[in-house]
């Protein structure tokens, strides 16, 4: 979208048109729903917190400067929401699965079929112990490629910051997956 049409839909958003804000959300639901799945553990929560998000946005929009693009300041919103949700909430993941019974079932190597849903579900676990600020940065610039330098101006961080976190936070996503 260009800065034109961006602040058009904004100013139309302002100025009370449910329409222009129906298409705001579509336009980044994508990316509002990406990001609080990766970020918060409990995933009945994430309907929830994306529609707080928008209200966050619907509620600030008459504030919006424009000094950032609108995909940053909705950015900042989602990780807000975030952290908010999660201070609520103490963390409650384990690597280790049991069924039902209480047993410890051991995923199988044979089984190619599951191959990829294992390592994805061993993936997301291992996201979920990341810090809050790395969760943050691998879910946002690696599952929804959102660029350094708009992860840098969102979070108000140098963008040498930005790519050192990354580069942490994919050094301890290693640890957690070898481990």
């Amino acid at each position: 979208m260009s800065d034109f049409d961006e602040r058009a839909l904004i100013e139309r958003c302002r100025t009370g048109d449910d329409t222009a804000f129906g298409e705001l959300v579509d336009r980044y639901k994508d990316l509002v729903y990406g990001v609080v799945y990766r970020m918060v553990s409990d995933r009945t929560q994430v309907d929830d917190l994306a529609q707080e998000v928008f209200l966050k946005i619907h509620r600030g929009l008459p504030y919006f400067r424009g000094d950032a693009k609108l995909s940053t300041w909705i950015f900042r919103i989602v990780q807000n929401v975030c952290s908010q949700a999660r201070a609520r909430r103490a963390p409650d993941v384990s690597l280790e699965r049991d069924d039902e019974t209480g047993r410890r079932y051991e995923p199988g190597t044979t089984d190619t079929a599951f191959g990829e849903l294992e390592l994805r579900d061993r993936l997301e676990k291992a996201i979920a112990q990341l810090p809050d600020n790395y969760r943050m940065l691998i879910a946002a610039h690696y599952l929804k490629g959102v660029q350094y330098e708009a992860l840098a101006e969102a979070l108000d961080i140098p963008l040498g910051t930005v790519k050192t976190h990354l580069h942490r936070a994919k050094r301890r996503l290693r640890e957690l997956l070898e481990g």
